[in-house]
């Protein structure tokens, strides 16, 4: 892709976030009206990062060559790095609107606000190594890194599930995910046992 087109992703990526701060800035919006919003925009743009892998493995095993999959494919980082940007966000709001450090510490027991600080700290190194120049010095370390992603995405549901205490929307989103990576993983090991009964 165009540099220029990339340009264009970013902004359509962008334009919720910037959409978020001016509400806050201009007092449009409260901090705690933004918690759910940013919390779903990143966990949207982290499943389809997620996703592009497993599609795509999908339509190449039914022969099928569409534009969709190959594009998130390559793209996948951006919605990462977006989704990594839409967690500090989150993670903003959340420190806005709670305001004082004692409640934030009373908090943190919960079950639904840990899972949610740990998902945030995985998703720090994943998101400040998402670059070339970090997958180039980290090598065959980076993609191990990157794999931290997984528990992250479990995190974040605990975080989800434990937070509005409502599984339906949480599973709209996540078991989609779950099947996709359920199906890669069955085509690794398929893949894998065909070699060595070779």
């Amino acid at each position: 892709m165009s540099f220029q087109m990339k340009k264009i992703l970013w902004l359509i990526l962008s334009i919720p976030a910037l959409g978020m701060i001016y509400g806050v800035m201009s007092g449009n919006a409260l901090s705690g009206d933004l918690l759910h919003p940013s919390g779903e925009f990143s966990t949207r743009f982290m499943i389809i990062a997620m996703i592009a892998t497993p599609l795509n493995l999908i339509f190449r095993k039914c022969g099928w060559s569409l534009t969709v999959p190959k594009w998130l494919l390559r793209h996948r980082r951006a919605f990462g790095v977006a989704a990594f940007v839409y967690a500090i966000l989150h993670t903003l709001f959340y420190l806005i609107d709670v305001g004082a450090l004692s409640t934030i510490m009373s908090d943190f027991i919960e079950i639904g606000i840990w899972t949610g600080w740990l998902a945030f700290l995985i998703f720090i190194p994943l998101g400040l190594t998402s670059n070339d120049a970090s997958q180039r010095y980290l090598r065959s370390a980076w993609k191990k890194l990157q794999r931290w992603a997984y528990p992250a995405a479990v995190f974040t549901l605990l975080h989800w599930l434990f937070v509005h205490n409502n599984y339906g929307p949480a599973l709209v989103h996540f078991v989609p995910l779950a099947i996709l990576e359920l199906f890669r993983i069955y085509c690794v090991y398929s893949e894998k046992s065909r070699k060595s009964a070779k």
